[in-house]
């Protein structure tokens, strides 16, 4: 992590700076970074990177007017400048009803940090970062078919984010991630494909083997290879997990604390219907251990839990900041997301649609011709009305067998059709922040030649 000065303390004094300048209260975030990176094509490096940095923003409210102003700058003439500054800005900021940091009453006030796992002791060095990105692209030039490569990458980070303010929350967590990933391709000229593969990770020991990577990548270009093109017609679909996460996030879209006090979501008057069907549970958890977007309290200080989004097909909550909750008469829900210089809005954390008692391939047998996506191009949502029309490509389905690559295809329904009609498959991974296994919908429109 980069030194710093900017203790607790430090930061608990700035905020005592705010309110004698004026500020009725005032809240401030630090975040400070380390990253390492390299990247590597066709054997040779192409980069190795280090960064280190950290911003202080600073929000100050003054009755219902509020500014945030942030700085790299963290010394005592930056940040008596950085109070005059977001004072001054707040007194001629527009009024706002609903802004306000939070109750002392709605604070986090016991968490376990450790329990969670957030942070890798160590660091990855850049040795093996190399090790790793030469291993996986060096696995996938070598099968057969592989003509180019657009190169791998694999990278490690580790953040620490503090948090306090005037109402006495005052505390702070770190966390890591590594990544691996390569980009191959196969054919020739105009008939060239392209394909990946991907992993990350708090834990870099928890990542796939660098060589299965590689390969899994030249796997999925070899396949993608002669695609053809299919005619309009109607037909199931089914999502592969590297897309199907794509339907769990429209829905968090939809239920967005700040869309639905706007009145501007197709799920506006949804709360407590069954919008999924009666096995689907949808679940946003800032706790799970390990996961890529866990924390122990959010953006405002406020205590966060596991909640059910979609409990047996029943839409039970919304995602709500203290904003977005006291626009709409509620209790905010935890899921407050801020960085230094932005104020808080609205944010699912590890969001994730559990998985079925089906395995993909029965799920598939009984579909005479369909289409499975591998990847999405492009998108159209309406999220006031739900209908959706997206690129795609993938392979076509015949008698219950993936039978040969197809592109250029445009998928559309309404998302509240959609939605009533998912059916996830038992091969949940947590692979993303937004994760979902195989899904099955029926009846969606394609576009094709």
């Amino acid at each position: 992590m980069p030194k710093t000065d900017m203790t607790l303390d430090r930061i608990n004094d700035l905020l005592a700076r705010a309110k004698k300048a004026g500020a009725d209260d005032a809240d401030a975030v630090y975040v400070e970074g380390t990253s390492l990176s390299v990247a590597q094509r066709l054997g040779k490096m192409e980069k190795l990177e280090r960064s280190e940095g950290a911003d202080l923003g600073l929000r100050v409210l003054i009755g219902k007017k509020q500014a945030v102003v942030s700085s790299s700058d963290t010394s005592d003439a930056a940040l008596n400048e950085l109070v005059e500054r977001a004072v001054a800005m707040a007194k001629n900021a527009p009024e706002d009803p609903y802004c306000g940091i939070a109750d002392p009453s709605e604070l986090a006030a016991s968490f376990d940090v450790d329990a969670l796992e957030l942070c890798e002791p160590g660091e990855v060095s850049q040795d093996k970062l190399i090790e790793w990105a030469s291993a996986c692209e060096e696995a996938a030039r070598s099968v057969d078919g592989i003509t180019n490569s657009e190169g791998s990458e694999a990278g490690w980070g580790r953040h620490q984010i503090t948090l306090a303010a005037t109402n006495g929350f005052a505390n702070s967590y770190a966390g890591s991630g590594s990544h691996i990933s390569v980009s191959v391709l196969a054919g020739t000229g105009t008939a060239m494909e392209r394909d990946y593969d991907y992993d990350s990770a708090v834990f870099s020991t928890d990542l796939r083997d660098p060589v299965e990577i590689g390969k899994k990548a030249a796997e999925k270009t070899l396949r993608r290879l002669n695609p053809r093109k299919v005619k309009s017609t109607q037909v199931p679909v089914i999502y592969d997990p590297r897309v199907s996460s794509s339907i769990v996030g429209h829905l968090s879209g939809a239920i967005n604390g700040s869309g639905i006090a706007r009145g501007t979501s197709f799920l506006l008057d949804a709360m407590g219907k069954e919008i999924f069907a009666p096995h689907i549970n949808i679940v946003d958890d800032p706790h799970r251990k390990r996961g890529l977007r866990s924390k122990p309290f959010d953006a405002e200080g406020v205590a966060n839990e596991k909640r059910y989004l979609i409990e047996n097909g029943v839409l039970k909550t919304w995602i709500l900041d203290l904003r977005s909750a006291r626009q709409l008469g509620l209790k905010s829900t935890g899921n407050a997301s801020r960085g230094a210089g932005s104020l808080p809005g609205p944010s699912t954390t590890n969001l994730y649609m559990e998985p079925g008692t089906i395995s993909p391939e029965d799920m598939i047998k009984d579909i005479k011709s369909g289409l499975y996506i591998t990847e999405m191009i492009g998108s159209s949502v309406n999220g006031v009305t739900g209908d959706y029309s997206r690129g795609a490509s993938g392979y076509w389905i015949e008698n219950g067998e993936l039978a040969y690559p197809v592109s250029e295809i445009t998928v559309a329904g309404n998302l509240k059709d959609m939605f009533k009609s998912v059916v996830p498959a038992n091969d949940l991974t947590f692979k993303y922040g937004t994760n979902a296994p195989t899904l099955r919908i029926d009846g969606m429109t394609l576009a094709g030649q």
